[in-house]
């Protein structure tokens, strides 16, 4: 960097951290208002990096201060961006040319993010630079395993920031409902790698080369493309330009990211080819990255599970990233205000809005995600505050908010000299989205989009006389606000929710109910469904539902999908008539209560009326179902749920689990619900703090027994809500701001410890000594060392859920006593050496082994209870030793023949469903003695239960 820019650059950290003294602002209050992290934010405060964009504009926002002026001095710091290395694989010509050329085309390419509403002053402003526009998220861990203490995976149902959850991981599945964000992180996913501007959290991705490729574009030109075609088929300019085999050696030297979107907008019969294609990339490239984009029910849970591909889901937005996204909202549409007075409007509407939010909870429960965020910030500031309270009447304004108000209030009038009113633009609109819709497509060519217009205007005589369909077409993508055209070929909706709502309306307009009922257990007519319900007149809405539930009676494997259509429907339904109602929540009760995490997450979708027909207490049901009725509740979260987990969790019994009661506290006011809800149940949470209000509602849950510290705290913080004679499991995980773990030492009651990506490398040197037996190590920095687990002599369990720097065990320098070793899923390194560790009792392994690391398994003379995923059970030893097997399964091809035969003295055999499998229990009906559990038995095709004797075999859930 130039001398002017380390100057500029020390200007810049001067100004930042003059503004957090004005504001008497600490490390961790800057962390929980601007989202960032720890090290992002010292690297600002100190001028030691130049930070991004997003990250000046989010302190920016958390120091109440105008961007632009600190923006510019980041402009002047900023030195050439540093590109990744192309993979070159030798010296052809023009190989590394082409490669910078490429990461210049992608970071301009999807630098810019359309907003919904911020174009009401023009569409040229309709975007903002995505450093800018982008939240991290929380994204969550899947639950993968119901057996409670079990760890398969990496932390289910874990919950953290975007960056954090990716962090180390190669492969991705990402699910999330429509306009939850997902494109825009695969944006900005690209834009980082291309800039060589990615976080220290996601170092696995940096110098890769991103190729972003849009399912809805691939699958319209037919057969999915090979590496070589990746450019083309995207529509990327350059592709003409690219070397041959630049593609495939970038790829085979582990340098690509491909970054597919949109796995629920391939029609539901292509998507087991689209999983065949992405087999065939992962086993061709195995050192590539891959991030994979879906809606949460287009494809089941597991779907790439085979493949090594972690899931996580996007979560909704709690009340801090709401706000956050409002902030940066209305700051940005402050930017192109034209006077001082609009200026101050802006801000006034902006505290209105939040206020609002408060204030209305129904109009809250529709801002958890950035589409329908967007769509309020916009509402709010076009209406002066004034702000439908249901989903389908914020679509209804907004349309008319994009469609003609925005061009009426700025006086313009037939800008392409085509004159079109409210409803011939909707008339049109629709009939592209229907054809969209009816052709399981999510865009279609300029040509075909043409055609359609062509076709309507003979049944449009007023619009047909002022101009052709080029001219018509061209105002429709230039004025509408919905339409766009993302390349010159091609032309598609903003969003697809958008899509969805303008098809429903065509379908109930035609007559289509049919066609709905035919397509209804498709999810890509999921909300096609549920808006036509809503467009429709009252006696076609009955059709509708009594029709979904006639189907559903008539289907048994479409049956709990269309029943619950028809129920989540009801919300959308003005009017129903009383018999149908009935006859709708009658079969939603029939599913009652949930008995999966599954069902849990089905059921909250319907919202607040499922409570009505939840048991209102756990009188009568067994662990799983009191596990998923507090998930639905919570999941569903509002007054109605509060009041209902008043009244429901009083009845829980001492010994039934209530863990979900912890992870649901972020969807309800903090104090109150530690103070109603956690409070009885305290000594038997593990209770997580994710935000500064859970923090400060901590007091009302002292002392502390079991407790999780993921948000922006600082050390003195943490220990002063801790209790020496109480405290007895501590977990560090993101946030907390440690300088380090001595004050560990002070915990006397202290007998489990977790530590993660936030403890200092070195932690493990301050418990040096420490009678500590049992310790976790969950996702630890970079550089962790691991050095002194040899220093804590009584350590006897040890859980490791991180990356670990050799090969094999035989370096892992843990006390020789160990009786309990369980290795996460990101393990790599062989279980060679862990007869090191003869006194084991209980080991988990969840990568597949081969012959010599069942073999050392085998040598541990007092391994008594072995868990593990995926087992290769044709290379297994005979095990006599092992009396509990777990068998977590992704696969349908374990041999369980093989068990009697390797384990002879089993007493307890329990089977996990990871994905959608099926297994034949025939073969287990030679262990006469042994008690057969099976775990996620609604994810299992199950055959042979005849063979097994009631007594001997529990299935959770259980069939209904």
């Amino acid at each position: 960097m130039a001398d002017g820019g380390e100057d500029t650059l020390a200007q810049l950290a001067l100004a930042l951290r003059t503004l957090r003294l004005r504001r008497r602002l600490q490390m961790g209050g800057l962390q929980q208002r601007t989202g960032l992290g720890r090290t992002t934010i010292s690297q600002a405060l100190s001028g030691s990096k130049v930070p991004s964009e997003a990250t000046v504009v989010a302190l920016a926002e958390a120091l109440g201060t105008d961007a632009e002026p600190l923006l510019a001095l980041r402009a002047q710091a900023s030195p050439t961006r540093a590109r990744p290395a192309a993979a070159s694989g030798g010296t052809r010509p023009g190989r590394q040319d082409f490669a910078g050329r490429y990461l210049d085309y992608v970071a301009e390419r999807h630098a810019r993010l359309t907003v919904v509403g911020l174009d009401l002053s023009g569409p040229e402003r309709a975007c903002w630079p995505l450093d800018a526009a982008y939240l991290s998220l929380e994204l969550a861990g899947q639950d993968e395993d119901q057996e409670r203490g079990h760890r398969p995976a990496v932390s289910p149902g874990a919950v953290c920031r975007a960056e954090q959850a990716l962090a180390g991981h190669r492969r991705i599945l990402l699910r999330g409902l429509a306009g939850s964000g997902k494109t825009t992180l695969l944006q900005w996913l690209a834009v980082s790698t291309a800039r060589g501007g990615l976080p220290p959290e996601l170092s696995q991705y940096r110098g890769h080369i991103p190729f972003v490729l849009p399912l809805r574009t691939l699958v319209r030109q037919g057969r999915l493309p090979q590496p070589h075609e990746f450019l083309l088929a995207a529509e990327a300019p350059l592709a003409e330009g690219q070397p041959a085999g630049w593609a495939d050696t970038t790829l085979a030297a582990g340098r690509g990211l491909i970054l597919v979107d949109g796995v629920d907008e391939v029609p539901q019969e292509h998507r087991q080819a689209a999983r065949e294609w992405l087999t065939s990339l992962a086993a061709a490239y195995r050192d590539a990255a891959f991030v994979v984009t879906t809606r949460p029910s287009a494809v089941p849970d597991g779907w790439l599970g085979g493949l090594d591909f972690t899931e996580l889901t996007v979560r909704p937005m709690g009340v801090a990233d709401t706000g956050r996204f409002i902030g940066r909202w209305f700051a940005s549409a402050k930017a192109t205000a034209s006077s001082d007075a609009e200026r101050a409007l802006l801000d006034s509407l902006k505290e209105s809005l939040l206020t609002t939010l408060r204030v209305q909870r129904e109009v809250a429960q529709l801002s958890t995600t950035p589409l329908l965020c967007s769509l309020i910030c916009a509402l709010h500031r076009d209406r002066r505050g004034h702000l439908p309270h249901s989903r389908m009447e914020l679509y209804e304004a907004a349309l008319s908010m994009l469609m003609v108000r925005r061009d009426r209030e700025r006086s313009i009038t037939e800008p392409e000299g085509v004159r079109l009113g409210e409803h011939q633009t909707l008339h049109l609109l629709q009939h592209l989205a229907y054809w969209l819709i009816r052709n399981q497509q999510s865009e279609m060519s300029y040509t075909t989009a043409r055609k359609l217009v062509t076709d309507l205007l003979p049944t449009m005589p007023a619009l047909a006389d002022q101009n052709g369909p080029d001219e018509i077409l061209t105002h429709l993508i230039a004025r509408s606000g919905l339409l766009r055209q993302p390349t010159a070929d091609t032309v598609d909706f903003v969003h697809r929710t958008f899509q969805d709502y303008l098809g429903a309306r065509a379908a109930v307009e035609a007559a289509d109910l049919p066609l709905l009922i035919n397509h209804a257990h498709d999810t890509q007519w999921e909300d096609v469904v549920r808006m036509a319900i809503a467009h429709a007149r009252p006696t076609e809405r009955a059709q509708l539902l009594n029709d979904l539930i006639d189907r559903g009676d008539q289907e048994g494997k479409h049956r709990t999908r269309l029943h619950l259509l028809a129920a989540t429907s009801l919300p959308y339904a003005t009017e129903v008539a009383p018999d149908t109602r009935r006859k709708v929540t009658a079969r939603a009760a029939a599913l009652m209560p949930p008995r999966s995490i599954r069902e849990a997450d089905t059921l909250s979708a319907l919202g607040p009326g499922i409570l009505d027909l939840m048991p209102p207490a756990a009188d009568g049901l067994d662990a799983n179902e009191i596990w998923a009725v507090t998930r639905t509740a919570t999941t569903v979260g509002g007054d109605q749920a509060y009041a209902y987990l008043q009244r429901f969790v009083p009845t829980i019994d001492d010994s039934a689990p209530v863990g979900e009661l912890g992870l649901g506290w972020s969807n309800f006011e903090a104090a109150d619900y530690a103070r109603d809800i956690l409070r009885p149940v305290r000594d038997r949470l593990y209770l997580t703090v994710r935000t500064r209000a859970q923090f400060e509602a901590l007091p009302l849950l002292t002392p502390l027994k079991r407790v999780a510290f993921n948000t922006a705290v600082t050390q003195d913080e943490i220990t002063e809500h801790l209790s020496p004679q109480h405290t007895d499991s501590l977990q560090l995980m993101e946030g907390p701001s440690l300088r380090s773990l001595s004050f560990v030492r002070s915990l006397a009651a202290l007998r489990n410890l977790a530590l993660g990506p936030s403890v200092p490398v070195d932690s493990l040197r301050d418990l040096a000594g420490l009678p500590l037996p049992q310790l976790s190590l969950l996702d630890v920095p970079d550089g962790f060392s691991f050095g002194a687990l040899s220093q804590l002599p009584q350590l006897r369990e040890l859980s490791l859920y991180t990356v670990l720097p050799w090969r094999t065990l035989k370096d892992l320098p843990a006390p020789p006593n160990l009786t309990k070793l369980w290795l996460g899923g990101r393990i790599e390194a062989s279980v060679t050496g862990i007869t090191q560790w003869a006194a084991l009792e209980d080991v988990v392994v969840n990568h597949v082994m081969d012959a010599v690391e069942w073999a050392e398994l085998a040598s541990l003379p007092q391994l008594t209870q072995l868990h593990v995923t995926d087992a290769d059970l044709t290379v297994t030893p005979v095990m006599p030793p092992v009396s509990c097997l777990r068998l977590s399964l992704t696969r349908s091809d374990v041999r369980l023949d093989l068990v009697p035969e390797r384990f002879p003295n089993l007493e307890q055999l329990s089977i996990t469903a990871l994905a959608d499998i099926s297994c034949d229990l025939t073969p287990l009906r030679a262990l006469t003695n042994v008690q057969i559990s099976v775990y996620n038995a609604d994810r299992i095709a199950l055959t042979g239960l005849d063979n097994l004797a009631p007594s001997r075999l529990v299935l959770s859930p259980r069939p209904r």
